[in-house]
């Protein structure tokens, strides 16, 4: 691209100075220098062998580019690469160990009972001992999610006082990201 815009720059400037020249032997004409009509057809003919030149020069540029690009063709098709499956391997090894330090890394788990649209009217008008109807009905599995994305569903339990969820089904990685979807 690069070869071109120069190519293109310098025929430019061969342009540029031909018409130069041109305007130069005009007004040398128009003064009045006594020159005949083969002076013109002079100057016409260095204008036409500059031309011919440039058209040749642009020409030889071009063949030039043309042949660069066949070598470096056939270069690329004799090309030769080397196999990677073992330092693919070796990386894999090594991944192992450099994935320890995710561990350490805070999620958030929620466990989903339901849910509900409320509008706000309703919102204000509830109290103390208000029932909230949810989506979900009695004995349907709550819903792990971690960081706000569905992991497992389960079902409650409780457990020294405390509640806690026992996991019946882990949502499988193709489901999860048929959800981000």
């Amino acid at each position: 691209m690069n070869n071109e815009l120069d190519e293109q720059d310098k025929l430019a400037e061969e342009w540029a100075k031909a018409l130069e020249d041109q305007e130069d032997l005009s007004v040398t004409d128009e003064g009045g220098t006594g020159e005949d009509d083969d002076s013109t057809e002079g100057s016409q003919d260095n204008l036409a062998e500059e031309w011919a030149k440039a058209l040749a020069s642009d020409e030889e540029e071009n063949f030039k580019d043309e042949q660069q690009q066949r070598t470096l063709s056939a270069q690329s098709k004799n090309a030769r690469f080397k196999d990677l499956t073992q330092e693919a391997k070796k990386k894999t090894e090594g991944t192992k160990r450099d994935l320890d330090f995710i561990l350490d890394i805070p999620l958030t788990v929620t466990a989903q009972l339901g849910g509900t649209q409320l509008l706000i009217n309703e919102l204000l008008q509830l109290g103390q001992g208000s029932v909230i109807e949810l989506n979900k009905l009695a004995g349907e599995p709550m819903e792990v999610l971690v960081n706000g994305k569905l992991v497992a569903r389960g079902e409650a339990v409780v457990i020294n006082e405390k509640f806690g969820i026992r996991l019946t089904d882990i949502i499988s990685p193709v489901e999860r990201i048929k959800q981000l979807g």
